[in-house]
């Protein structure tokens, strides 16, 4: 089973993201059982569906793209146990931006996970604007990248976890 790091801790992860194949669209690919976290156009086409499974105790999850807008999930955040948000390169920032909305404007409380290609060098900043939990890429040291966490203990700038800066805190 694969391991994430949620609320700073070492966990098994027992949730499954669901991407599409190049052949697969979102009215046609499997729908796999247990948790799953699905891409917003799954749960664009699929809502119905999905939210059955809710209903009868199945965890469901979404993740977002760089390209999705976390507007198209406001009036929804409170169905989903956990939202991904995926970086597909080490240097696509979008993500950030997506997280920090997420937190900030619709009041997203529930877990906020980064997926894709996460490293040790983004946790610390991906915390920073509401991330919670990380599935780093597995060709990563996991304790390492928890480490990382603590690298700093300050920042200078104020964020989603800090609303004030560091000259007015002093």
């Amino acid at each position: 089973m694969a391991k994430i790091i949620k609320n700073l801790h070492i966990i098994d992860d027992g949730w499954q993201i669901l991407r599409l194949a190049e052949n697969e669209t979102p009215e046609t690919v499997a729908l796999p059982a247990g948790p799953v976290l699905v891409p917003l156009a799954v749960w664009q086409t699929r809502r119905a569906e999905l939210d059955a499974r809710r209903q009868q105790g199945e965890a469901l999850g979404i993740w977002l793209g760089p390209f999705d807008e976390p507007a198209d999930l406001a009036t929804d955040l409170s169905l989903f146990q956990v939202i991904g948000v995926d970086f597909p390169k080490f240097v696509d920032g979008r993500g950030y931006s997506t997280a920090r909305l997420l937190r900030s404007r619709y009041g997203y409380t529930g877990e906020l996970r980064s997926i894709g290609d996460v490293q040790r060098d983004q946790l610390f900043y991906q915390r920073r604007v509401g991330f919670d939990a990380y599935a780093l890429r597995p060709d990563h040291d996991i304790e390492a990248a928890l480490g990382s966490l603590r690298d700093f203990d300050a920042a200078y700038q104020h964020s989603t976890d800090q609303n004030i800066d560091l000259r007015r805190r002093i």
